[in-house]
């Protein structure tokens, strides 16, 4: 399979500190690869990094070829659309104080996908795929349970049709009743939509359950 995301070689450093050091590893398209570690480890900040929601101190980052590290902000914003996070707190990634449809809808009005007809079926067609009743759309957030909301972000993430998801830790701040079914989720969305996933998370078993590949990291570094 051809790569959809390469990282070579990322070093991302704190002060003196070496967050990441060295890492490297591909995402080919339709693929979940499993980042697993423990607190501290710099999976999250790898994460961070392939989203360029920071830049890396060295290495390369490109998506379907594209150097991300040193894209303009321009190239980046279009480019955005297909490569699309998911958060760890489901709460926080959502505004408080805007309906749940409206929060689905906005990537669409950002991006020039919406259309009076087909903006609100597409809506409706989101929160189908993740498992949401079309009522769920009118809620607020804390109207939902930890897990209706993490669905709802995902559905967001979705919006754009994009070819590669990044989750942080998912389903670490729900409940473990709630995460058997957000991880089947994710495997039932790879299934259908062919998506990518690079899944971020301290569950070994969780991850093994669902990634066709998982590495490890220590310290700043892939096990090997």
């Amino acid at each position: 399979m051809n790569a959809l995301l390469q990282v070579r070689d990322l070093v991302v450093r704190y002060g003196a500190r070496t967050a990441v050091d060295g890492v490297s590893f591909d995402v080919a398209a339709g693929e979940t690869v499993g980042l697993v570690g423990p607190s501290g480890c710099g999976k999250s900040t790898t994460a961070a990094a392939v989203l360029r929601l920071l830049r890396p101190d060295a290495g390369s980052v490109r998506f379907d070829g594209v150097e991300l590290t040193t894209l303009p902000e321009r190239e980046l914003r279009a480019l955005r659309p297909r490569f699309q996070p998911v958060f760890q707190d489901p709460y926080g990634a959502l505004s408080p104080r805007r309906r749940v449809r409206d929060q689905i809808a906005e990537p669409l009005r950002v991006h020039g996908h919406w259309t009076r007809t087909e903006g609100p079926a597409r809506v409706a067609e989101l929160l189908g795929l993740v498992g949401l009743d079309p009522s769920h759309g009118d809620r607020l957030p804390h109207e939902l349970s930890g897990g209706q909301c993490q669905r709802a972000g995902i559905a967001r993430a979705l919006a754009t049709r994009p070819e590669l998801l990044v989750l942080d830790e998912p389903t670490s701040a729900l409940d473990p009743s709630l995460r058997a079914g957000v991880l089947n989720l994710l495997m039932d969305l790879q299934d259908t939509l062919g998506v990518g996933c690079l899944l971020i998370s301290h569950d070994h078993a969780a991850v093994r359950h669902i990634c066709d590949r998982v590495l490890t990291m220590r310290e700043g570094k892939l096990a090997a």
